[in-house]
C-alpha cells in the first residue's frame, strides 16, 4: 500500500488501486493534495480515527445532468413555491449538516473535523461549492461538492424535510448545464441516486471530464 508522506505530494498511479478502489493512505488534507487528488481522478474517504485513504475505484458512478430523472411528484413540487435554493450562500453551515444529521444507512459519518475544515478552505479558495435548500428563512437541505474541469465532484448531501435534498440535486443539474460542467460524480453506487439517472462509467472516461484546460474550475 502506497503511503502518502505529508512533505510529500504526489499520490502512485490511478492504476494501482486494488479492487475495491483504495488507492493510497496517509499524506494531509491541505488544498493543494486535494486539488491534486481531484484532478487524478482520487479523493479521500476515511472514519474518524483511521488514517486517510485515498480512493480512485474503477468504474466511477456520475450522473449527467441531461440525463436526470425527476418524478412527477418532484415536478409538482418545482413548480410550487415549497422551497427556494441559493448558491454558497452558507458553505460552513451545509457541510455541518452533513456531518451531523443522522442517516439510516450508516452509523456515524465520514466527514471527520479535518474534513470539514479542509473543504471549508477548499470553498474560501473557490474550488469547493455549495447548493442550499431553504423553506421560509430555515436551511431544510443541500449538498456540496468541488468543481474541477468539467466535472463537479459531489461530497455528500442532506435533508430535515421530505425531497429537500432530492430538491437540491435538481437545482444544481440546472445550474451546472448553465456552466458548462458535463457530470456529477458521485463516486460510488448508491440506490438514490441511480433512481435519479446515475450510471456505471469506465474510469477512463471520467478522467476526460477532468481537464481543467477544458473547464472553468469554478462557479463564477
Amino acid at each position: 500500500m502506497f503511503v502518502c508522506e505529508p512533505d510529500r505530494l504526489c499520490f502512485p498511479p490511478i492504476e494501482n488501486a486494488d479492487d475495491d478502489g483504495i488507492l493510497a493512505i496517509g499524506g494531509d488534507l491541505s488544498v493543494e493534495r486535494l486539488l491534486l487528488a481531484y484532478r487524478s481522478g482520487i479523493f479521500p474517504w476515511y472514519e474518524e480515527g483511521q488514517p486517510i485513504i485515498w480512493w480512485s475505484p474503477d468504474p466511477r458512478f456520475v450522473l449527467f445532468p441531461d440525463r436526470l430523472r425527476v418524478s412527477k411528484s418532484m415536478q409538482r413540487i418545482l413548480r410550487s413555491d415549497r422551497f427556494r435554493n441559493t448558491w454558497d450562500e452558507d458553505f460552513p453551515t451545509v457541510i455541518k449538516y452533513c456531518r451531523h444529521i443522522p442517516r439510516d444507512d450508516q452509523d456515524g459519518t465520514w466527514i471527520t473535523p479535518q474534513m470539514d475544515i479542509a473543504y471549508c478552505a477548499l470553498h474560501e479558495e473557490g474550488h469547493a461549492h455549495s447548493v442550499e435548500v431553504w423553506q421560509g428563512d430555515e436551511l431544510v437541505g443541500g449538498l456540496y461538492g468541488v468543481i474541477v474541469g468539467r466535472c463537479f465532484c459531489g461530497e455528500s448531501m442532506f435533508s430535515t424535510v421530505p425531497n429537500a435534498s432530492k430538491f437540491a440535486l435538481i437545482k444544481l443539474a440546472e445550474s451546472l448545464e448553465s456552466k458548462g460542467i458535463e457530470i456529477i460524480d458521485s463516486q460510488v453506487s448508491n440506490p438514490h441516486m441511480t433512481s435519479m439517472g446515475a450510471e456505471l462509467i469506465p474510469r477512463a472516461r471520467y478522467l476526460t471530464y477532468l481537464d481543467v484546460s477544458r473547464g472553468s474550475g469554478s462557479a463564477s
